[in-house]
């Protein structure tokens, strides 16, 4: 179960953490969760550089290793890096001092002050920890919406009409650079980046 449009009651859990940027103007927030990917990623930064638009890309430090050059080409389009973990661990199943290591590890390959849970699942004594420990990103971004483009479930028209419905100003929206969302991202993509770039969205970094 997951939820596309975050809830109030939900960011006040984790207040500590960025959830969306608030804005009176028409600016939003792009995301893209578990690259670098061979196939998906050049895609997208294709599709990126047609609208002008920017995004924040959080990256799991072992497909940084795997892909080098696929991870400079982010950087060198101009579009910002996060820290994903190094083997997209999820935080409600691992004990703190193996998840600050395994941020460790991925910062070893990613330098950003960005860090992103993956599923969004993090306990509040881990934060505490990545806020505490200078050496580690601890700017933790969360995100407004999901696409839902790696619920196998939907198809590539259901993920764009998520974040078309329930996007505002301000909002950070997540998709993901993977093989497992590629065939709703595909499609996606360039609906999302069309429609608000018709009304006048500028799709900037996460500051």
């Amino acid at each position: 179960m997951y939820l596309i449009k975050t809830p109030f009651w939900l960011r006040a859990i984790y207040p500590n953490c960025t959830w969306k940027i608030p804005s009176k103007e028409k600016v939003i927030y792009l995301s893209f969760d578990d690259g670098p990917h061979p196939e998906a990623t050049p895609f997208v930064l294709e599709e990126l550089k047609k609208y002008n638009a920017k995004a924040t890309f959080f990256c799991i430090g072992n497909n940084v290793l795997k892909h080098p050059n696929i991870y400079e080409s982010i950087l060198l389009a101009g579009h910002a890096v996060g820290n994903h973990t190094y083997d997209h661990l999820n935080g409600w199943k691992t004990d703190t001092n193996s998840y600050l290591e395994n941020i460790n590890d991925a910062a070893s390959l990613i330098e950003s002050n960005f860090f992103r849970p993956p599923y969004g699942r993090i306990t509040k004594s881990q934060i505490k920890a990545i806020k505490q420990n200078k050496h580690l990103p601890n700017q933790i971004i969360m995100w407004d919406v999901l696409s839902g483009d790696f619920d196998l479930k939907l198809n590539g028209e259901d993920c764009a009409r998520n974040v078309i419905k329930n996007v505002q100003p301000g909002s950070i929206i997540v998709f993901h650079d993977s093989q497992k969302a590629w065939d709703r991202l595909v499609v996606a993509l360039p609906i999302v980046l069309q429609y608000f770039s018709n009304l006048g969205y500028k799709m900037e970094l996460i500051p």
